[in-house]
């Protein structure tokens, strides 16, 4: 590739990147305005958490379908015009006056933002060789994360000074941008790709290619991670890290927004960190395995901390923060597993299984905090925090006794098969 295709190929990955940085704010907003959500609304932690979720169910839903899309019409068309949904999605949660209508503009968001980080993926293994995945997608990963920076102290600030829906108005039109930025520099191959020339595949072909990739031996162990990882340190950077800090340990909305921002420059931290490490250890499994038994570990830590200081927890959440950037390890190590032809419903599919997983852990944890007697005020106990804590400590240790016995995909294996 020359140096002409090189540059063309980041500046297509900088533009899916930084359209990618509205999915990152609108997904983390209700970390910092969820206390406020549910005043004004007046509902539980249980509607709090089936609201979060919303966003991640239909994020899930669209999965699979963009995979057949991205297969068929290529990556530039098929984000465009999903961006178009999350644009209306986006206008209609910032104008509801109720819960109802709340909860459908963020599956409408969840639903059109589906397709950004497969869709990055995808253009991505076509304008970078294989052992460059891993690094690609740590840039669209940290460049995206600007979105939950501005999910933190500065949605709170913002908040406080000109309300929650005049910040929301300001990210819909910086989405609409970006959409219309999407259209115009991205590109879905480079010249002389094998998918510029394919033959466009019939409806059952299509099907039968999806059948083959849920067919994958291995696949079933990556899902398995994949579902849990994820989902677990979301609920906490993306949920309830906030009101953890707020309600037990009496921090402000600002003050609680200046440690989750922290948290999110640890894990842009951890993408620059994690993004080359499996080319300097040639290994994608064991960095998966032990950057999630380290998030276990945490979380145990917290689960197990009676009175725990102020330190303690923020200390917690911002190493969380780092260490969950190692999760990208287990898409690259599944991206691995799949031909180029298949790359678009692979990735999909197990998109689909993290999204779904924390749309079930996000709701799960709403009903978790929901079942412990509220303090006179109407704040969460701090038994009922360490008790979701536990919760997701054992579902991580699960899911990476399941997800150890797969193979591993080495770098190295890949450059090997690439050279013969």
């Amino acid at each position: 590739m020359t140096s002409a295709l090189r540059r063309q190929g980041l500046t297509i990955v900088a533009t899916l990147a930084i359209a990618y940085v509205a999915s990152h704010f609108f997904r983390a907003s209700n970390v910092t305005i969820g206390l406020d959500l549910m005043r004004d609304l007046r509902i539980g932690p249980e509607a709090l958490g089936a609201l979060t979720g919303a966003f991640f169910f239909g994020f899930s839903a669209m999965q699979i379908p963009c995979g057949f899309l991205f297969d068929r019409y290529g990556p530039r068309r098929t984000v465009s015009g999903m961006l178009l949904l999350a644009v209306a999605g986006a206008a209609l949660f910032t104008l509801a006056p109720s819960w109802p209508v709340l909860l459908t503009g963020r599956a409408l968001m969840g639903a059109g933002f589906g397709v950004m980080l497969i869709g990055s993926m995808v253009v991505i293994s076509r304008w970078f060789p294989p052992d460059r995945f891993s690094t690609m997608s740590g840039m669209v990963l940290s460049i995206g994360l600007v979105g939950n920076l501005l999910a933190t102290t500065p949605l709170a600030w913002g908040s406080e000074s000109i309300g929650w829906r005049g910040v929301f108005g300001a990210m819909v039109a910086f989405t609409a941008l970006a959409t219309v930025a999407v259209w115009l520099v991205v590109r879905d191959a480079p010249p002389g790709h094998p998918f510029l020339a394919r033959k466009a595949e019939s409806p059952r072909e299509m099907l039968a290619g999806l059948m083959e990739v849920l067919r994958n031996p291995k696949l079933p162990f990556i899902l398995t991670l994949n579902f849990c990882n994820y989902a677990c340190t979301f609920t906490v950077q993306g949920l309830w890290g906030g009101p953890y800090l707020r309600e037990v340990h009496g921090l402000t909305g600002i003050g609680s927004g200046n440690v989750l921002l922290a948290a999110v420059l640890a894990y842009q931290v951890g993408m620059l960190g994690f993004g080359p490490l499996d080319r300097v250890l040639d290994t994608r499994k064991w960095i998966a395995i032990g950057g999630t038994v380290a998030i276990a570990a945490i979380l145990g830590t917290l689960a197990l901390s009676s009175r725990a200081p102020l330190w303690l927890a923020i200390a917690a959440i911002v190493g969380i923060g780092f260490v969950s950037a190692s999760s990208t390890m287990v898409m690259t190590h599944g991206r691995a597993i799949f031909p180029d032809r298949l790359i678009g419903r692979g990735m999909a599919t197990m998109n689909t299984a993290v999204m779904l997983g924390v749309a079930c852990m996000q709701t799960l944890s709403g009903i978790i905090l929901g079942a412990f007697e509220p303090l006179a005020g109407g704040a969460r106990t701090e038994e009922a925090y360490r008790t979701l804590f536990g919760v997701m400590c054992a579902v991580l240790l699960v899911a990476v006794a399941v997800y150890g016995r797969v193979a591993d995909v080495r770098p190295s294996d890949e450059l090997r098969a690439r050279a013969g």
